[in-house]
């Protein structure tokens, strides 16, 4: 053992400072035979647990502290103030409680640009810590480089005073000669007051080499260059783990220095201890014991939802109580159980389930689940098992809007000092870490975007056994590089990651080395604190005695992950948000006011032929889980018959699986086909026709066919879908030859008879284990799958029977994210769903539906608030409809009135049915608006004139507008569009669709997208680098020049779904820029670009632009004296004319209407106007072109 310890250690969660990595760091000091080590991070404890953990692996002694920074009075957040360093030190549970307090101070009460303490709350707070004085940066260091000596002794004699013989003062040395004269003056003190010193290394990095990679990480953090010569910099290379021998020759002269660490080593004995639990107790309203409760609340569920009681039932509920009761779990269950209880009482909608916790008939009954686990085969031993000492995890999905109520509930029931958040981190990727590089060390933009598109988003690798590996973090920079060697123990021995093109990049470009050797120490360093989307900590006592809390925005989080909270025994909750409840309840909510029909999947057998019918068409937009292309193809080709088809269906339409679809859909439809390699399998494996799909069917194999108990069977599921190689080796001689009953420390391992004793051969027993084995790493969780099934069910089903208020839900739901409205609208219209603009006297704020016509809601307007939509609402609820322009502009409350509110209005035709044009409003609307602001000014100031009177008596209130023409139609669309987000009343493409039918690609393609197995969101119908060739009109034109002098555009062109960035690279641009002007039609191939935040361009091949010759029937009328309208009927169509009538009866104007029905032309005798709101609603009744407006 030697005689000196680091204790001084920032890791990388001194964020964007520290670059000592954890795991390097700890086996340094191991290596360099250091029994002990220290974390010391800025401010925070974020590495606490990862660092205690990594010791452990080690075997060396972890010291858990914070470098805390020490203000004047934490609560002052007043200017920018100087903040001292001081470093605490945890030497027992007390000094953890404490120091984790300390910190949860900081961040929640003293947080000002960093997280703070002051001396008084480390004076009620600093019992079981010890105390060092800190680097130049901490109070006595800095009194002596001010020479305020008296000061410094002051505070040196406060500190031992405080913590007594915990209190030292430590030295260091980088070759700083402020560091000579702090050094001198602390033996001084020592001397003079009896106090040891210690001697420590600011260590920031592990190796002396590394002082550069730590440099750039400071450059990314400031934002500087690197060749800055203001920008902030460590003064040299020294910060480093340094041996012994370095540390004893540096403090030669003081060899206590050194010797003192050991000391300090040895009082501190804080360690985590893992495998209990600190979850709050749950205490019923009735004053009745947990377990008496639970019993009551599945009694009443049997009733409710079987209606009698079978023997299935009841052992079933007893098997589970019984595991649920011995591992201690019943309060876990009440308390999830409370909190969706609550939301239902709330009114808020909780989804059917979610993960393996669907599989319990236990939360079934309760109603933390909606799905029949009797009904839909699912394990139990899935979610919790006697061999599986792990505790339950229940996520649970709410409608998004109102997920935080419930949080919110959790809070004011357990206490809002025992709730918390969780702290999640973002860190640099292996893109983003060679541009942060890239851009630090002024590596042309476009070199580093030459490197960052050739590391491939995704990778398939092999080894020499052909085992197959993705792509996956961490290290993703060594391996593509081909400096990853993984070593003969490891799962991934023998496999070969790197790129060509990289490997060759890095060989002939010194610059792109250069900038790769410091990426690759950099990848995946901690770039920020976040807050995890919704997870929750709650706690069985207030929280900041048990853990260090921190912050994000007015969030309170942890400190620690959730996987670490975990560990440590604390009560994790998911609080997940699925906007799909929110379209689910929405839209049951317009079916009912608009038809009368209540909808109660509660009690759906969720079986209708007819859904099932719409789903094989492959006509899925919005249908939850189901929507990409790819899906709508599998669905096209599968045609399922039944819930349990589309159960599968989601489980295998994913990376892997995906494979089996063929023979899965084959089988469908030939029954035939199907075999099963033992008689034992076909119970299991008929729902999916003879194949493999589902985790619980590898279960219920092992069981069958070896005799296994289903915990031990959830243990060989684990085991294949970790792909643990050697342990499968030695469960395959167990599966097929079984094993003898073992006690290992009075844990009992119950006998496996194997497959031979069941009658299983050892040839078809090792077949079905290799199919089982290949499978299993990527069979899906059937409990999960079904819940989510039920959901698709749901969606499919509102879409089947009501479609018109199914896409309004999903229109208001995503009212704010205008390429999804855009998506949306396009796709009602294809499905012949008139989608009305927006009407100042039929419009609310949302988006309504009304006999099967979607109406635009005000809210989707720019620039018109939420209090002006409620008082332009309840005005005309409380005084009827508004009769003109000038009276909705009388009637308007003048604290909402304003310009710009009313000019947007009629940008987006809201005036329309008005019968005026756009621009006669817009003439006029300035001028109305002053003289109505004058009558209020009068009236307030009791000055009414005659002229208010009249303007308030809408009957002889008149006005007389311009005459001027309307907008040109690119005009009108492009105002509208200004204001709505998209075009309502037409499209700049309409009469084109002929010229872009043969684009093989449009923006809706991007609308659909999953998570991947790293929870990262993926696009399911497009992938990176695939060719394109797209068509619509530019919208937008950025030119930029590169440090070359040359010229490139980014070029924003739109289609009828949405928009997209095109980007003409110098070449391209001098062979294409006639045409890169806004409005230019334009057909663009090339090929796709997707970044690691999911944006998208297209790096463009080829151009060229499209005739603005339109069809015949999509040319603009000339203006004519008389205007008529022309409605054709046949015979089939004939019978909608009774319908027409009525419509056009709505609409009065000086317009005559003639009918020519069946060749025969009839005259009504009303005429209309020709406004947009006319047209669309003869559109939802007629075809387009049935529906002439023409001059003669």
């Amino acid at each position: 053992m030697g005689n000196f310890v680091h204790l001084h250690v920032h890791t990388e969660y001194s964020i964007l400072d520290g670059a000592a990595r954890i795991s390097a760091v700890t086996k340094r000091a191991k290596s360099l035979g250091m029994p002990a080590l220290a974390i010391t991070d800025h401010g925070n404890m974020y590495g606490a647990v990862a660092f205690f953990d990594a010791c452990d692996k080690a075997g060396i002694k972890a010291i858990i502290g914070t470098e805390f920074y020490l203000a004047e009075d934490l609560y002052n957040h007043n200017g920018k103030q100087t903040l001292n360093h001081l470093v605490l030190l945890c030497k027992n549970e007390e000094g953890y409680k404490n120091i984790a307090y300390l910190n949860a101070v900081a961040f929640r009460d003293g947080f000002h640009y960093k997280p703070r303490i002051d001396h008084k709350v480390l004076e009620e707070h600093h019992e079981g810590l010890i105390c060092l004085s800190a680097c130049l940066a901490g109070e006595i260091p800095r009194a002596i480089t001010a020479r305020q000596f008296d000061e410094a002794e002051k505070l040196v004699l406060w500190y031992k005073n405080l913590f007594g013989e915990d209190f030292y003062l430590e030295m260091q040395d980088h070759g700083i000669p402020e560091q000579t004269e702090v050094n001198k003056y602390l033996r001084i003190y020592a001397k003079k007051y009896n106090i040891k010193l210690v001697a420590t290394n600011d260590v920031h990095y592990v190796d002396k080499e590394d002082a550069k990679s730590q440099d750039v990480l400071l450059c990314v953090q400031t934002a500087a260059d690197y060749n800055d010569p203001n920008r902030m910099r460590f003064p040299c290379d020294e910060f480093y783990l340094k041996t012994e021998e370095e540390m004893s020759a540096l403090f030669a002269d003081t060899p206590e220095a050194i010797t003192n660490t050991m000391e300090i080593v040895d009082k501190c004995n804080f360690g985590f201890v893992y495998g209990h639990y600190m979850f709050p107790h749950y205490h019923p309203d009735t004053g009745e014991e947990p377990t008496v409760y639970i019993r009551k609340l599945i009694d009443e569920g049997v009733k409710k939802k079987y209606g009698k009681e079978t023997p299935e039932i009841r052992d079933r509920i007893e098997s589970e109580l019984a595991v649920i009761q011995k591992q201690g779990f019943i309060e876990y269950f009440l308390i999830v159980w409370d909190y969706i209880n609550a939301a239902r009482n709330m009114g808020i909608s909780v989804g059917p389930g979610r993960g393996s916790g669907a599989g319990s008939i236990v939360a079934y009954l309760i109603g933390i689940t909606n799905i029949d686990p009797l009904k839909y085969d699912l394990y139990f031993e899935r979610f919790l098992n006697p061999e599986r000492v792990s505790a339950p995890d229940f996520d649970v999905d709410f409608e998004d809007s109102r997920r935080q109520e419930v949080i919110e509930y959790v809070r004011r029931k357990y206490g809002y000092d025992r709730v918390c958040k969780i702290v999640t981190f973002g860190t640099m990727a292996a893109k983003n870490a060679v541009k942060d590089v890239a851009r630090v060390l002024k590596l042309p933009y476009s070199e580093a975007d030459r490197v960052t598109k050739a590391i491939p988003n995704k990778m398939v690798a092999r080894n020499a056994k052909g085992d197959e590996f993705d792509l996956k973090r961490p290290n993703i920079l060594m391996k593509v590089f081909g400096k990853y060697h993984p070593k003969e123990t490891d799962k991934d021995y023998g496999v070969d990651y790197s790129v060509k093109d990289l490997i060759e990049m890095y060989n002939e470009d010194p610059e792109i080395r250069r900038v790769v050797d410091i990426a690759i120490k950099l990848e995946d360093m901690p770039r920020q604190a976040s807050t995890h989307a919704c997870g929750v900590i709650i706690g069985a006592d207030i929280l900041d005695q048990h853990m260090p809390l921190g912050r994000n925005g007015e969030d309170i989080t942890s400190q620690y992950t959730g996987v670490e909270l975990e560990h440590l025994g604390f009560l994790k909750m998911d609080f997940l948000g699925l906007r799909n409840l929110s379209d689910i309840k929405m839209a049951i909510e317009y079916v009912k006011q608009n038809h009368g029909v209540e909808i109660d999947f509660d009690h759906s057998s969720y079986d209708d032929p007819k859904v099932f019918a719409m789903l094989s068409t492959g006509n899925t937009k919005a249908v939850f889980q189901v929507e990409s292309g790819g899906f709508q193809r599998f669905l096209r080709e599968l045609k399922p018959t039944c819930i349990e088809d589309i159960v599968a269906a989601v489980s295998l339409y994913r990376p892997g699986p995906m494979d089996s679809i063929p023979k899965f859909i084959k089988c469908k439809h030939n029954p035939e086909l199907v075999s099963y390699a033992h008689p034992l399998l076909e119970p299991i494996l008929k729902q999916t026709y003879g194949c493999i799909v589902y985790q619980e069917q590898v279960m219920k194999i092992v069981q069958a066919l070896a005799g296994y108990t289903l915990g031990q069977a959830d243990m060989v599921r684990r085991m294949m879908g970790k792909k643990k190689v050697d342990d499968m080796v030695k469960e395959e001689v167990i599966f097929i030859h079984g094993k003898p009953e073992t006690v290992d420390h009075g844990k009992v391992s119950t006998a496996i008879d194997g497959c031979l004793k069941r009658g299983v051969s050892e040839e078809v027993a090792h077949a079905i284990w290799n199919e089982m084995k290949d499978f299993a790493k990527y069979a899906f969780n059937k409990s999960h799958a079904a819940a989510y099934s039920l959901v698709t069910y749901q969606t499919a089903y509102l879409k089947t029977y009501y479609e018109a208020e199914f896409l309004t839900a999903v229109l208001n739901n995503r009212i704010t994210n205008i390429d999804e409205i855009r998506n949306y609208i396009s796709y009602a219209k294809e499905e012949n769903i008139a989608v009305l603009p927006p009407d100042i006297n039929e419009s609310v704020g949302f988006f309504t539906v009304k006999n099967k016509k979607i109406r635009y809601g005000l809210a989707a307007i720019k620039g018109i608030g939420l209090s002006a939509i409620d008082s332009i609402v309840a005005e005309r609820n409380l005084h009827g409809r508004y009769t003109s322009f000038e009276n909705f502009i009388s009637r308007c409350e003048s604290k909402v009135l304003n310009k710009r509110l009313v000019e947007n209005l009629i940008y987006a035709g809201a005036f329309d049915a008005f019968g005026l044009y756009r621009t006669q409003m817009i003439g006029m609307s300035e001028q109305l608006i002053e003289r109505v602001s004058l009558i209020a000014k009068q009236r307030e100031s009791n000055q009414m004139s005659l002229f208010g009177d009249v303007l308030k008596e809408d009957s002889t209130f008149t006005v007389t507008y311009p005459k001027l023409n309307e907008y040109d139609h690119k005009t009108k669309l492009s105002l509208e569009k200004s204001v709505v987000g998209v075009y309502v009343s037409g499209h700049p493409l309409d009469g084109y669709a002929d010229k872009f039918r043969d684009c093989t690609f449009n923006t809706s393609f991007l609308q659909n997208t999953e998570e991947d197995e790293d929870g990262n969101e993926v696009f399911t119908d497009v992938k990176n680098d695939m060719q394109v060739y797209l068509g619509g009109i530019i919208t937008g034109v950025t030119k930029i020049n590169t440090k070359s002098g040359s010229t490139m555009n980014f070029v924003t062109v739109e289609d009828r779904y949405g928009a997209i960035e095109c980007v003409f690279f110098p070449k391209k641009y001098e062979k294409y820029q006639t045409l890169l002007r806004e409005e230019q039609l334009i057909k663009i191939k090339g090929r796709l670009q997707i970044r690691d935040d999911n944006k998208v361009s297209v790096s463009v091949d080829f151009a060229e632009g499209v005739s603005e010759e339109q069809t015949a029937e999509a040319k603009p009328q000339e203006k004519q004296q008389r205007e008529f309208l022309g409605i054709i009927l046949d015979e089939n169509t004939e019978h909608l004319k009774d319908e027409l009538i009525d419509v056009l009866a709505t609409y009065p104007g000086e317009i005559t209407v003639y009918f020519k029905i069946n060749g025969k032309n009839y005259k009504m005798d009303k005429k209309v106007r020709n406004c947009r709101g006319l047209v669309n609603e003869l559109m939802s009744i007629v075809d387009e072109d049935k529906i002439k407006f023409f001059k003669a």
